[in-house]
């Protein structure tokens, strides 16, 4: 038998080591130890509940717990990288679903010992109930629409504020009427009255709130929900009593709200902005009419170049990956062409916006597959200068995170958002699967960079396959029309430094593999690589890092867009896999777009840029890409992000 003072002491410990954990899985070297401090705590409460509570002959728990083992190990088997966002999401609405289920047995008294304090234990466990049902709920509809089974576009109801507010009003009613339970008011005493109101209200509010957030804005989203999974929890643990779940759920609900400032910020909105789905809006034709992007600027490299003279050409280059890398499963192309890069002498590293992607790290996760050494991948603030300095960004499926338009875009969903400045780097190439606007629905001014955007469009492996192709054989493997002036053999293999920018069309294409593989191909012949990583890029926190990941990409290659920004205009070449309005120079002054004052990756400062775009259709936030018309330094590999990095690969070797 363990007595209080014991249990208490054992929490505690617990409640420490997960914080350990929580520490060492910011970093890359010691994130696997953290996970598994993490995990020996998570067996460790179990065992430590059963011991205090004297339950091991309730064999139903033994049941669950096999149960629960086997769902786990079937989906750590079964669900891929590309399904790890709403994986996240599905698994935080069962946090909050737990944490509602022990509010609502609370509040019916089942299981519990009778309480000193039964007003305190109805309100908790009612508060407990509200915020449980609205997570779970919440969590459901952002799987929806990350799985596509519901539209990611924010959808908004007839009077929908207004329906809000009144939902509002009726779970703090539940809470406030629990305060009477029992006390001969009425309707509003009655115990099943209001675990009724609390469920239902608590519901539909999560289904109010969650179905007119856009599907770029999922990486906020389920940070704010894991946030909310973990205050359910400790406030279920305030109705039961029990210290260990009240300091485990106020860890997960303290790390989760401050991850979702931190997205905030790196995004420039506010979170009610997020919430009220303002941040997906298309510009009306009047908006698009007056954005006033800035014409191209004369780049000093010669029409006549072509893709394979980009990429041989580039010393310096910064890979960007996006959620089309993701949706691609490019991610090991990537790896390619950035050892293609390396092979010949660039300089790669990977540019990771801190929205990238769907989820929290997704981008370093799908590169780290790939074998994307860590210290490759740079955040957007760490790597944001060098992309004026980098001679090639390349971008893979990516848009809203380096379009330009955000700098100057005003009335736009993007507009303030910092993003990779792409757009600086001297060359770029775009893997996107095709020319529409990011998820903003703006356009991305680098598409029309003609002079140094190459759009690579269609699936992001082909197009990492033709700019691969290019490093490895020296011969032009691109047939797109705004690919004629750049050879992707003599730009990939003179670059000296390149930086690879990922983006949504990466993770879309799932070429991270592609992607590791470019780098490595370049890195063999000597060019430094780096990866340029936007914090929005992809469709949730640190997407673009986690695809990387996945493709094995030293995280130590890739760099924010602060710490890189500045390199691009030294790069000799960039190559970008999917991403578009995070590094569209419209940004910057094309006012009255989504995208306008947003900060985006200097792609377009690079000596040379290959973009492995699908088509030529601009980002998420439907704002025209400049880059796409700078032909004399930008080779566009249109299609399947896959193809576009084995053609660069090829081109290396």
């Amino acid at each position: 038998m363990m007595t209080e003072t014991i249990y208490y002491i054992v929490c505690s410990v617990l409640s420490l080591l997960s914080l350990l954990g929580i520490s060492m899985m910011s970093k890359v070297r010691t994130s696997v130890a953290g996970n598994l401090i993490l995990s020996f705590c998570l067996l460790a409460g179990v065992i430590v509940t059963l011991i205090y509570y004297q339950i091991f002959e309730v064999t139903t728990i033994y049941a669950f717990i096999l149960a629960g083992t086997i769902v786990g190990a079937i989906m750590a088997y079964k669900v891929q990288m590309i399904q790890m966002p709403q994986t996240v999401a599905m698994l935080n609405g069962l946090g909050g679903l737990a944490g509602g289920i022990v509010g609502i047995l609370t509040l019916i008294n089942i299981g519990v010992k009778p309480s000193n304090y039964p007003l305190f234990v109805n309100v908790t466990a009612t508060l407990a109930i509200v915020v449980g049902m609205v997570t779970f709920v919440g969590s459901m509809v952002a799987a929806g629409k990350l799985h596509r089974l519901i539209s990611q576009r924010p959808i908004v109801w007839k009077n929908h504020h207004l329906i809000s507010v009144i939902l509002i009003i009726m779970m703090i009613a539940s809470v406030i009427f629990a305060f009477f339970i029992g006390d001969g008011y009425g309707i509003i005493s009655n115990i099943y009255f209001i675990l009724i109101l609390s469920t239902v209200s608590g519901c539909l509010f999560g289904l109010t709130f969650s179905i007119r957030i856009g599907g770029a804005d999922m990486p906020i989203t389920i940070s704010l929900l894991t946030s909310l999974a973990g205050v359910a929890a400790a406030i279920a643990g305030m109705a039961i009593g029990d210290l260990l779940v009240v300091a485990i759920g106020g860890i997960v609900g303290s790390s989760g709200l401050v991850l979702t400032q931190i997205m905030c910020r790196a995004m420039n909105r506010s979170l009610m902005t997020i919430l009220m789905g303002k941040t997906s809006v298309a510009p009306t034709k009047e908006t698009a009419a007056k954005q006033g992007i800035a014409k191209p600027k004369e780049s000093d490299t010669s029409k006549e170049q072509s893709l394979s003279e980009v990429v041989r050409a580039a010393k310096r280059a910064i890979i960007v990956p996006g959620y089309g890398m993701a949706l691609a499963q490019a991610q090991h192309q990537v790896k390619q062409l950035a050892d293609a890069l390396e092979k010949q002498g660039t300089e790669v590293r990977y540019a990771i916006h801190p929205v990238a992607g769907r989820m929290p790290g997704h981008m370093n996760v799908l590169l780290a597959e790939a074998d994307v050494a860590y210290d490759q991948l740079y955040e957007m603030d760490a790597i944001n200068d060098d992309f004026k300095d980098t001679d090639l960004v390349v971008v893979i499926g990516a848009n809203d995170v380096l379009n330009p338009a955000a700098k100057d875009a005003v009335d736009t969903p993007i507009y303030g958002m910092p993003i990779l400045n792409v757009d600086l780097a001297r060359h770029i190439i775009i893997c996107n699967f095709d020319l529409k606007p990011g998820y903003a629905g703006v356009p991305n001014p680098l598409y029309e960079m003609k002079e140094k955007v190459l759009m690579l469009l269609g699936d992001a492996k082909e197009s990492l396959n033709k700019i691969i192709g290019e490093i490895n054989t020296g011969k032009t493997s691109v047939s797109e029309p705004a690919s004629e002036g750049i050879n992707i053999g003599d730009v990939t293999k003179s670059a000296k430094r390149a930086i690879i920018v990922p983006g949504y069309g990466m993770a879309l294409a799932q070429a991270q593999h592609q992607v590791k593989q470019l780098a490595d191909a370049l890195e063999k012949q000597g060019t430094e690589v780096r990866y340029a990583i936007h914090p929005v890029a992809g469709r949730m926190p640190g997407h673009m890092n986690v695809l990387l990941a996945e493709a094995d990409v030293a995280y130590d290659q890739l760099y924010e867009m602060d710490a890189i920004n500045d390199d691009f205009k030294d790069t000799d070449l960039v190559v970008v896999i999917g991403a578009n309005d995070v590094l569209n120079p419209a940004a910057k002054d094309a006012v009255d777009t989504p995208i306008y004052g947003m900060p985006i990756l200097n792609v377009d400062q690079a000596r040379h840029i290959i973009i492995c775009n699908f088509d030529l259709k601009p980002g998420y936030a439907g704002v025209p890409n400049p880059l796409y018309e700078m032909k004399e330094k930008v080779l566009m590999l249109l299609g399947d992000a896959k193809e576009s990095l084995n053609k660069i690969k090829n081109e290396l070797n």
